[in-house]
């Protein structure tokens, strides 16, 4: 099932930003049988190098093997209620991704953690296509979301991120518990825990950012929430963190953050996108303020208000320009229930002030997550995708 997506070609010759030709992308549907495709990730599953699409299905954890798409599923059914969050990366360096898993979605219930969240790390058979053995940790209420990062060590650890804050009510209780597990050498055994934060009290997202220096590597985190995004870094052995956006100490118009990415813009600055509020209808860029200024993030670029839920969020050079654009999904509402879709915005200037925007897709995809990955080995970024009304997976093959 393969159909293209007609784009116009268009130069961008504004501000000394070198022109740049749009891709036409193809829509290949892997899976139209989703029942709420709630996350997806890019990994190797197996070792040959390329990139496999694994999805948190409502019912299943499963992975989808490139190139033919064939659907094996890991784990089936692992709590009462909906799966909600996966991440798979190669943390040992067998070529062949590590996969956690968040299930027990309860949001309502941010007290009970026998009704609300779980944790569980997958152990692979020898044959990856068969059925995998979850391995249950301990877990605050309300998983949400979770990530693999790189420490200053050079290991890994499993970042974890609940909705709320246990006991929250009306954003007022504990603060969420940003935990960081480590895995022992036997994944059975106690996994050690770090809480890395506990400041805010409704979250929803969060990025990793490469640091720099030493050679070993480690990733800064950005924590996205209704009272604002974090940024944690490694300083002398620990994560230290700092608010970089909120509506404090000189920032101004910040509505609260679901999603949050980060990317270059064509004049080599870095800016930080989020989608505010959380399920909100705007897409918002940060750039770093002038000198002297007494915000953190300094200038706030609306970019785009017309989603319904906007619920994705990633950004990457899909263009070849040298730097990044950034790739947006909806999945629309009960009251608005056709409005949904994916976008391509392109920063128009060197400093992001001015964006143009692009129909990905506009009928076909009510987006709750989005990827981006080479998923052919041709040096261009596609777009994965998946819905949850449409209740489908996609790929939008970047054809150049």
């Amino acid at each position: 099932m393969k159909n293209i997506i007609s784009l116009l070609l268009f130069s961008l010759v504004s501000s000394g930003v070198a022109a740049a030709k749009i891709p036409e992308f193809s829509t290949v549907e892997i899976d139209d049988g989703l029942e709420i495709g709630y996350g997806v990730v890019l990994a190797d599953m197996n070792d040959d190098a390329k990139l496999d699409i694994v999805l948190a299905d409502k019912n299943q954890f499963a992975w989808y093997q490139n190139p033919s798409w064939e659907k094996h599923i890991m784990v089936e059914n692992l709590t009462d209620r909906d799966h909600v969050c996966i991440d798979a990366r190669d943390i040992d360096g067998d070529g062949k991704a590590e996969v956690a898993v968040g299930a027990q979605w309860n949001p309502g219930e941010t007290s009970d953690e026998a009704k609300s969240g779980s944790v569980h790390y997958l152990i692979p058979p020898e044959d990856r296509t068969q059925r995998w053995t979850p391995v249950q940790l301990p877990h605050e209420p309300t998983i949400h979301r979770m990530r693999w990062f790189q420490t200053n060590t050079g290991e890994y650890e499993l970042l974890v991120l609940p909705l709320h804050g246990r006991g929250n009510k009306g954003g007022e209780g504990d603060g969420v518990k940003a935990i960081a597990y480590k895995m022992p050498p036997n994944p059975h055994d106690e996994w050690e825990q770090t809480v890395i934060d506990d400041s805010m009290h409704k979250t929803h997202n969060l990025d990793l950012m490469t640091d720099g220096p030493p050679a070993n590597g480690h990733e800064s985190i950005l924590i996205a929430g209704a009272e604002g995004v974090l940024l944690f870094r490694h300083r002398n052995g620990e994560l230290n963190s700092r608010k970089i956006i909120g509506n404090d100490e000189g920032d101004v118009g910040f509505l609260g953050a679901g999603e949050v990415r980060h990317g270059k813009l064509p004049g080599g600055g870095l800016f930080v996108t989020t989608v505010e509020p959380m399920h909100g209808q705007h897409l918002v860029s940060y750039t770093p303020p002038p000198p002297g200024s007494a915000a953190r993030m300094g200038v706030r670029n609306p970019i785009f208000d017309g989603m319904i839920e906007g619920h994705a969020i990633a950004c990457g050079d899909l263009l070849g320009a040298g730097s990044d654009q950034i790739v947006a999904g909806w999945r629309g509402n009960r009251k608005n229930p056709d409005n949904f879709g994916i976008k391509l915005f392109i920063p128009k200037d060197e400093d992001g002030n001015d964006w143009e925007s692009i129909d990905i897709d506009t009928d076909g995809m009510a987006c709750e997550d989005l990827k981006l990955g080479d998923l052919n080995g041709d040096g261009r970024l596609d777009i994965v995708a998946c819905g949850r009304s449409t209740k489908n997976l996609r790929i939008y093959f970047n054809e150049g």
